[in-house]
């Protein structure tokens, strides 16, 4: 599965914001090639939530266990419920491609990571991404009826 493919998958969920951060942009020159997962129906990147899912290009720093330095590798992180991330972790080698693994900084706040999902992964992969993205909505709902 390519890169491109997830986020046209993501793009395809309701109030779905995929931000990449580009060359020149303000975001960070450590971000761009990256792409970010929000739930943000009016297109605005959302100041007090994170993003319930990420790809990433490269190593950050501390977080250079998956190899992404090696050609074509990138990782897709998403954030899962704690128990579901439990059964659903096939491995601890973070650099294992096309298996779920926790994430090497976040795995215990319930994130998950899988470097080039293809065949084993894809199809699941896009489920935990509508999971997550269910969730965000979820809760910025609460949050405006709170509000």
């Amino acid at each position: 599965m390519e890169m491109q493919q997830i986020i046209d998958a993501v793009l395809g969920f309701d109030g779905a914001l995929v931000v990449q951060p580009a060359e020149g942009s303000e975001f960070p020159e450590l971000a761009w090639g990256d792409a970010f997962f929000y739930y943000a129906p009016d297109g605005v990147m959302p100041e007090r939530s994170q993003p319930y899912g990420t790809i990433i290009t490269k190593n950050y720093p501390d977080d250079e266990r998956s190899r992404l330095e090696q050609p074509g590798r990138f990782r897709v992180n998403v954030q899962v419920e704690r128990g579901q991330a439990q059964r659903l972790i096939e491995g601890d080698d973070p650099a294992e491609p096309d298996s779920f693994v926790a994430h090497p900084l976040y795995g215990a706040a319930g994130w998950l990571s899988v470097v080039n999902p293809a065949t084993r992964t894809s199809d699941a992969l896009l489920v935990l991404l509508r999971n997550a993205h269910d969730a965000a909505k979820a809760r910025a709902t609460r949050r405006e009826r709170l509000a």
